[in-house]
């Protein structure tokens, strides 16, 4: 236990002076799910993203739904979600808050070759952003690998997830890649801290990820 914190401790000294060097923000992530009857489930999730590492918010997103497994590797959830944006313009460093009201669909299907875990998740937004209505397609394929075949504790997480625009000039929305390294406290939480590059259509920024799985 004490070398663990003391590399995580290293790890927050190094992000944070990665941080102050390149502007590269930093997303703390609560993810949870929560068991209502053998095929309910209740998803939740708390994202607090700032635009440097431990400073200025630039977006706070709550999102719920609940969820039905249509069996052991398939489920479908009704979500919502509220978004509150710190949106900065580049030209003047002005602030100015957006506030986002967000009804989804999702439909996740998981597959499994030998100890490697691969999940598809699809989404549908319906997204109420101020007076503006939106609507936006999102596919998220993630990898999840053991670290040593002998300790399934530890296992590095992978994903690439695209959006789509489906009722604007452009189509196009954004990419994000994502890579980390993962810890299993217990068959109820796991730890996460990865790197995150995010792609736009003209410009990207790249975001450390500190997220909590808890599943309860």
């Amino acid at each position: 236990m004490k070398n663990q914190l003391l590399i995580i401790l290293f790890l927050i000294n190094f992000l944070n002076a990665k941080s102050q060097e390149n502007n590269i923000g930093n997303w703390l992530i609560y993810l949870g799910n929560k068991d209502l009857s053998s095929s309910l489930n209740w998803h939740h999730e708390i994202q607090h993203r700032n635009y440097n590492l431990f400073g200025e918010l630039e977006q706070l997103l709550v999102r719920t739904g609940l969820g039905y497994d249509i069996n052991e590797n398939n489920n479908a959830l009704l979500g919502y979600g509220f978004i509150d944006s710190r949106n900065r313009v580049m030209e003047t460093n002005e602030i100015f808050k957006v506030h986002e009201h967000r009804i989804y669909q999702q439909f996740i299907s998981k597959q499994a070759i030998g100890k490697i875990k691969i999940q598809h998740r699809y989404r549908f937004e319906q997204r109420f952003i101020e007076d503006n209505f939106k609507l936006r397609y999102r596919y998220f394929l993630s990898l999840n690998i053991p670290l040593l075949i002998t300790n399934e504790k530890y296992y590095i997480s992978a994903y690439n997830e695209i959006f789509v625009n489906a009722n604007q000039e452009n189509t196009f929305d954004r990419n994000r890649i994502y890579g980390g390294l993962g810890y299993k406290l217990n068959s109820n939480i796991k730890l996460e801290l990865g790197y995150m590059n995010q792609i736009f259509n003209s410009s990207s920024r790249d975001q450390f990820n500190l997220i909590c799985f808890f599943n309860f």
